[in-house]
């Protein structure tokens, strides 16, 4: 052989590239890049060299250089399907994917039986939110090859984020069915048993994974999230401690964690792992709002409302968030003699827990206009502090500066002992309410407004809704009780046409009704709802049911509510029980 720094002859790089192969498929990559790069230096346009380089060159993650040496590569031959595909994966690692998708068609027009290059179209196309096509093409791959179990896993993930969940599953179980020690299959099969609350099923699925793949920290994270969900709280915080054990940088399981130590109510430590997920990711969204919310629960307003103005980069609050042409007010400008608009942003009864500080803003010289959802125009007219009430998505008066209700907290600085107008700030229509008196009749007995479940759009609905069952057996007889609730589930409906409660439905027109109707109880039972604000916001003796983990602004461990005089608290203990509650409740009731 000659010296390798002249030309080989045909049959010497015939042997060569036959010998970096070998090494290259043998995974010594240094001496197969070094013969690739020796066959270059005799033939620059030599072909598989360029490719092979330009594979090494994806391996090593550089993949500005894999596309460069593939790209030289295809111009000496286009018409190798692979050189193509492997042009792809290197064009979708650096984000593109539609130069990616250009090159899996290339690919395919040469070799059309190519289950591969079919495949990763369909993750490019998935990476471009193309949900459907991915799952065309990942369909197409599996008509080529039947056993390909990377393409039914991608195939089910692509499905999982169409909200396809079931045909999710089976594509992962085919996935596994062809590959049995598919631990990430397993793993994401058991995050779309937990969409259909199968969490027995997702546990299994999580073991399986991490009996395959031991050091898995991503299903030990989804494991802590399922236990999380079971109210396994002390068995979710181990899982989440072994994720971030094998991941020390894993923020989402730091703030998960967070989360199942503020469910425990261990909100110091809670903190502290919002913190530690803070420190690795300075701006992580999650972190600094469930932080806010741990702060909040514990009364630390101070730092809580601070942390609060988070909730504008978070998933599920940030849709809330108004681009308004006006300045936003956070008590920083004088607005004497300015007009203000005050605007709804999350629930109705967070509405109604803040608008009472349309009275501050107005001792401060200032105009308020106040924009609301339609269900709380009719309760909110007449409020005190408010020039002009209008309904939300209607054309908006003239204004100076704007503020969001949920940050008016922090405007004006509120502490536990400066929360303003904890009694009676909002009031009964008078004629709606005698017009309520007379549906209801002369009173039998005690009345009592109940309300047991909410919207089951709420997040923690599942910890804060009873059902109706559960609560009918610890109503005592002698009492006539009425249903403050508009809306009742199908479960609940054969079984509140059975009972001694009085129910109004579609009579309650808004939210004017239900305080009219609320106004003529002499108590209030309601677990943790807009109707329990409302009820509060009344003046109404009102007895408010609660999770163990509540919701922050009914705070830890106290029987009442420095937001409402009238509201009186009943926790759950750390059975997580609601039966004990109910008890307490009915022997206060049978007091009364």
């Amino acid at each position: 052989m000659q010296n390798k720094d002249f030309p080989l002859s045909q049959d010497e790089s015939a042997i060569l590239l036959k010998k970096g192969i070998a090494l290259h498929k043998q995974g010594q990559i240094a001496d197969a890049q070094e013969i690739y790069e020796r066959l270059i230096a005799s033939e620059p346009k030599q072909f598989d060299a360029l490719n092979l380089l330009g594979v090494i060159a994806y391996q090593s993650y550089n993949y500005e250089l894999a596309v460069e040496l593939i790209g030289k590569a295809l111009e000496i031959n286009p018409h190798y399907s692979a050189a193509h595909t492997h042009l792809g994966l290197a064009m979708a690692r650096m984000k593109r994917y539609e130069d990616a998708i250009a090159s899996y068609n290339r690919a395919l027009a040469i070799k059309p039986d190519s289950a591969e290059a079919y495949a990763n179209r369909g993750s490019a196309f998935e990476a471009l939110g193309h949900l459907e096509l991915a799952v065309e093409s990942y369909d197409r791959a599996i008509e080529i090859k039947a056993d390909y179990a990377e393409a039914y896993f991608s195939r089910g993930n692509a499905l999982k984020n169409l909200n396809c969940i079931e045909e999710a599953i089976h594509s992962y179980e085919r996935a596994i069915s062809y590959k049995s020690k598919y631990a990430e299959a397993y793993s994401n099969l058991g995050v779309t048993l937990r969409i259909l609350k199968r969490y027995e099923d997702a546990l299994v699925s999580y073991e399986c994974a991490l009996a395959i793949k031991p050091e898995y920290a991503e299903a030990y994270a989804n494991r802590g999230n399922v236990l999380q969900d079971l109210k396994r709280l002390e068995k979710a915080i181990e899982s989440y401690d072994r994720a971030i054990a094998i991941k020390n940088d894993y923020v989402e399981a730091y703030v998960n964690r967070g989360t199942a130590l503020q469910a425990l109510k261990q909100v110091k430590v809670a903190v502290e792992s919002y913190d530690n997920a803070i420190a690795i990711q300075p701006d992580y969204v999650d972190a600094h709002w469930n932080k806010s919310l741990g702060l909040l629960l514990a009364g630390d307003f101070t730092q809580g409302w601070e942390l609060y103005e988070w909730r504008w980069e978070a998933a599920n609050t940030a849709k809330n968030m108004r681009h308004l042409t006006k300045p936003l007010w956070l008590g920083n400008e004088d607005i004497g003699g300015k007009t203000l608009l005050l605007h709804a942003e999350q629930g109705l009864g967070d509405t109604i827990q803040f608008c009472r500080y349309a009275k501050l803003i107005a001792d401060l010289g200032a105009k308020v206009t106040l924009e609301v959802p339609k269900a709380l125009v009719g309760l909110l007219n007449g409020l005190e502090g408010v020039d002009t009430l209008i309904e939300k998505d209607q054309i908006l008066p003239a204004y100076d500066y704007h503020c969001p209700l949920m940050s008016l907290p922090l405007a004006f600085k509120t502490e536990l002992h400066t929360i303003p107008s904890p009694g009676t700030y909002l009031y009964a229509d008078a004629i709606k309410r005698d017009e309520w008196c007379k549906r209801l009749g002369a009173p039998k007995n005690l009345r009592v407004g109940l309300v047991w479940s909410g919207s089951t759009g709420h997040k923690n609905d599942h910890n804060r809704s009873l059902t109706l069952e559960e609560l009918l057996p610890y109503l005592p007889k002698g009492y006539e009780y009425i249903s403050l609730q508009k809306e009742v589930r199908t479960e609940d409906r054969a079984r509140l046409a059975s009972s001694n409660i009085r129910y109004f439905g579609e009579r309650l027109k808004d939210f004017s009704d239900t305080a009219a109707l609320c106004a003529l109880m002499d108590v209030v039972i309601s677990v943790d709802t807009s109707v329990a604000h409302l009820a509060g916001a009344l003046g109404k003796t009102t007895w408010v049911l609660l999770p163990y983990a509540p919701d922050w602004r009914w705070l830890l461990d106290r029987n009442d509510s420095p937001w409402y005089a009238s509201i009186k608290l009943y926790r759950q203990g750390k059975e997580i029980q609601w039966a004990p509650v109910l008890e307490r409740v009915a022997k206060e009731l049978l007091k009364k």
